[in-house]
């Protein structure tokens, strides 16, 4: 394994002025990247293994749910976590998307990923619970967000947007971002996790992850597109109408082999973190 070039920090710098710098590397209106989608469908086969390439998303996903909830609970504009409509963006082959849909609070669950191996074995897995079935439950879309129709009324939009483990997958994270917003309802919480981009992100994700320890496969971070807490957050001040009166929370959380996974106070500032913004009601 190589380090990363000192180029690389290069961008780093100019990228610290502002996530909006971002927009400058927009070159598509698709979000999708051939490559990503590529090897996400050679790991489609996988994706429901607990012991497979897929482990460590298995393992983290209590804590999705965990994280949501203290969202949801912040004041003062805590809202009702009863009838919950879900957009899970990047729903691979359906962890989060499925235990969303069982939750006794959800109404809808609405999962979409680029990789047509991905949502085939996602749709593969839900048909064997019987409660995944019922009409409305759960439905998976081989979209992306550019595919999707925008909403127009409040009522076509979701109480929480997720990309869990997706922004670090974009090559213009600031457009892909920006259509993911109008899906979020006036009160309602896009949610996701993502890397930062450090040096201990990359010694732990790439060569520790990826090279010694083989917890997840070869190819499937590229460091230079982690994404920093600070450069979420200024891409969102920017935007009108998100995060008012304390509707901005930020947690990070670590990897204990042998234990799993931890929320750790402070950790978005050198590895992997939990990033959720309210839009305003």
């Amino acid at each position: 394994m190589v380090a990363p070039r000192l180029s690389a920090l290069g961008n780093c710098s100019r990228l610290a002025r502002g996530f909006h710098a971002l927009r400058s590397y927009a070159t598509s209106s698709s979000s999708v990247n051939p490559t990503e989608v590529s090897h996400f469908n050679a790991l489609a086969s996988t994706w429901w293994d607990p012991h497979g390439s897929s482990r460590l998303l298995h393992l983290m996903n209590p804590l999705r749910h965990d994280f949501i909830s203290s969202c949801h609970a912040l004041k003062p504009h805590s809202t009702s976590q009863e009838g919950l409509r879900y957009l899970d963006i990047g729903c691979g082959g359906g962890i989060f998307a499925e235990s969303a849909a069982r939750l006794p609070n959800t109404a809808t669950v609405t999962a979409i990923d680029p990789s047509m191996g991905v949502i085939e074995v996602a749709k593969q897995h839900a048909r064997k619970d019987p409660i995944l079935q019922e009409p409305g439950r759960l439905e998976y879309l081989n979209k992306a967000i550019e595919d999707l129709e925008v909403p127009q009324l409040p009522k076509e939009q979701y109480d929480v947007v997720s990309l869990f483990e997706v922004v670090e997958h974009i090559s213009t994270p600031a457009v892909f971002l920006t259509s993911c917003l109008p899906f979020v309802k006036p009160g309602g919480w896009l949610i996701l996790s993502t890397i930062a981009r450090t040096w201990t992100s990359w010694l732990t994700t790439k060569v520790v992850a990826e090279d010694v320890m083989g917890l997840v496969p070869r190819g499937t971070h590229d460091w230079s597109k982690y994404i920093n807490e600070h450069q979420l957050r200024a891409f969102f001040e920017a935007q009108d109408g998100w995060g008012a009166n304390g509707g901005m929370k930020v947690l990070g959380c670590v990897y204990v082999p042998g234990i799993g996974w931890r929320m750790v106070a402070g950790g978005e500032r050198w590895g992997n973190y939990f990033f959720g913004i309210r839009r305003d009601p």
